[in-house]
């Protein structure tokens, strides 16, 4: 049996501002309507030997991973929170754990959340080799085929006088080089680029965790130990994990075991790590253009232009990058996109909103978007999901004013529960204990005004919360 793992916890700076640090590039429909979460998980589900799934991510995004999960292909998936990043080691090493507790010894599948695979029958292909492999006892990690010098990238060095035409010993492993030395990796031949995917025996992993990385080890078994059932969710010692060392799988283990193999694959991937990226592996025009939303394009070339909220127009340009949010506007020139990352460092210097959060941002209830405010009031646009219910609070500093666009709300305010229908209003005074439930079959639409001498998303103390929340 294989079980795939997915690492979801990655924060996907260099696609700023479309991605931001709580709503990160996996959770985001960058190439069709679905996530790249929920592309990961789908193109796993036509394999015969796969019928569930682990997803590691971070604590700040289980209910949107949660809600992804719902509407993807594998539902049997259990969903392990880490309470902070040690990368990929660690996490690794609790999906093992958590795998190996009912006398289970399957193969484990490790995949990035963020990754493209085009061709995805060849990566099923790949899968049956590796799956193989990996009941041998061996260490499979894929490399991907090189069609160009990379310098973005590690590479992985095969034995290619040793093995068969579709796996080889791995040889080395090699750090991102620099222009020159990855030119002569691609007219050499054998180095492959590390896709960051591997397989091997979930008892295997603990094995070479025990002998190559034992204070690992110890901390995620101690971790695990105080593992506990939330929902869809599987909490872990937080003090016990925050004592974990970090550490890469590839420095901890597989470039320490003597038995790691190279799969080599041609499946169309990309790690879709900048928005020169994205351009590459999009359908563009007949200009070499990648144009999404509400653009108007003349004398164009060579360009990515995404519109998320309104018409963007392009007039003479090439060889640009343009992505437009609520919030912020980026312009680059597509050998500089690279450089997103300082640009995101200092707005986090800064304390910056637009490195954090969009406007539109995603609760468990639904969403909620900001649409204007000033020193003592703020207006919000609040989508709440058929059948679901917000927590029992009350704000210490400001009030509120609730208009019904389109649905049905139960309002519970003070002592009082009632329902309201569209054109209808409500005012929940500060101080007041009050709750809101969409009880119809359509997304319940409501514009709330908030007025108040602080307005900021902490004063919320909470009474009642079926997600579990504290504030």
């Amino acid at each position: 049996m294989i079980l795939p793992v997915i690492l979801s916890g990655g924060s996907g700076t260099r696609l700023w501002p479309l991605s931001r640090k709580m709503h990160p590039k996996q959770l985001l429909p960058l190439i069709n309507d679905t996530s790249m979460l929920q592309d990961t998980i789908n193109r796993l589900g036509a394999a015969e030997e796969i019928n569930r799934a682990l997803i590691i991510c971070n604590e700040q995004y289980r209910f949107m991973v949660a809600e992804q999960v719902h509407h993807s292909q594998i539902k049997q998936s259990d969903i392990i929170l880490e309470p902070v990043g040690k990368n990929t080691a660690p996490a690794i090493a609790l999906a093992a754990i958590h795998a190996t507790e009912n006398d289970e010894d399957p193969v484990l599948l490790v995949l990035p959340a963020d990754h493209v695979i085009e061709n995805v029958a060849a990566f099923h292909l790949a899968l049956k080799t590796g799956l193989k492999q990996a009941q041998a006892g061996n260490f499979v990690t894929f490399g991907v085929v090189p069609d160009r010098a990379e310098t973005g990238f590690g590479y992985i060095k095969a034995n290619r006088s040793q093995g068969e035409n579709n796996y080889y010993p791995v040889d080395k492993f090699v750090e991102k080089p620099d222009a020159e030395h990855a030119l002569l990796y691609l007219q050499e031949g054998g180095y492959y680029w590390n896709s960051g995917m591997f397989m091997f025996k979930a008892s295997a992993y603990l094995v070479a965790l025990q002998q190559f990385a034992p204070e690992i080890a110890a901390a995620c078994e101690h971790a695990c130990e105080k593992a506990s059932r939330d929902m869809d969710f599987i909490r872990i010692g937080i003090d016990e994990f925050k004592h974990c060392p970090s550490d890469s799988i590839d420095y901890a283990i597989m470039e320490k075991v003597a038995n790691a193999v190279v799969i080599p694959v041609d499946i169309g991937w990309s790690d879709v790590g900048s928005w020169s990226a994205l351009h590459d592996i999009g359908h563009s025009d007949q200009n070499d253009n990648i144009l999404i939303g509400d653009v108007k394009s003349r004398a164009t070339r060579n360009s990515y232009v995404r519109a998320e909220t309104r018409l963007v127009a392009t007039l003479g340009v090439e060889n640009l990058i343009i992505v437009d949010t609520d919030d912020a506007l980026l312009v680059a020139d597509r050998e500089r996109v690279q450089d997103i990352k300082a640009i995101v460092e200092e707005l986090q210097n800064e304390n910056r909103d637009e490195v954090l959060i969009h406007k539109r941002v995603c609760r468990p209830w639904g969403c909620y978007q900001g649409i204007d405010a000033a020193e003592r009031f703020q207006v919000k646009r609040i989508t709440v999901n058929p059948g679901s219910i917000l927590s029992l609070q009350l704000h210490h500093h400001r009030s509120e004013h609730w208009i019904i666009v389109s649905g049905t709300a139960k309002v519970t305010r003070g002592e009082e529960i009632f329902s309201l229908t569209e054109n209808e209003s409500t005012y929940i005074p500060l101080g007041v204990k009050h709750r809101l439930e969409n009880i119809g079959k359509i997304p319940l639409e409501i514009i709330e005004v908030q007025t108040g001498s602080y307005l900021g998303e902490d004063d919320i103390v909470r009474f009642d919360d079926i997600y579990g929340r504290q504030q």
